[in-house]
C-alpha cells in the first residue's frame, strides 16, 4: 500500500473555493480504482494549510489517478488557489502501534 500526503497552503480567501472543489470530487477520487482511503486534514495552527491523506494499492494506481481526466479537472480548479507550491509525500507503513 502507498500512503500519499499532500500539504497544500492556500490563499486564505480561497479556502471556501477549495472546499467546494474537494466536496464536488471527493466521492469520485475515493471511488477511483486503487484508492482505498481518502481524508482531508487541516493544520492545527494554520487554517489555510490543508492536507489530503490517501491510501492507494500501489504506485501504479496513484499514477493512473494522476494521469486521469478526473485529476486534470480537479488540479485545474485547485492550482490557482495556492499561496505556495504544494508538497507531496509517498510512503509505506513501517511500524503501526494501536
Amino acid at each position: 500500500m502507498l500512503i500519499r500526503i499532500v500539504r497544500m497552503t492556500f490563499k486564505p480567501e480561497e479556502i471556501d473555493n477549495f472546499l467546494e472543489v474537494f466536496n464536488e470530487s471527493k466521492e469520485q477520487i475515493r471511488g477511483f480504482e486503487g484508492c482505498q482511503h481518502l481524508e482531508l486534514l487541516e493544520d492545527y495552527h494554520e487554517s489555510n494549510v490543508l492536507l489530503t491523506h490517501s491510501h492507494w494499492t500501489d504506485d501504479v494506481a496513484l499514477d493512473n489517478y494522476r494521469n486521469s481526466e478526473l485529476f486534470a479537472n480537479v488540479w485545474a480548479k485547485t492550482k490557482p488557489l495556492f499561496a505556495e507550491r504544494p508538497l507531496a509525500f509517498s510512503s509505506k507503513k513501517r511500524i503501526t502501534l494501536a
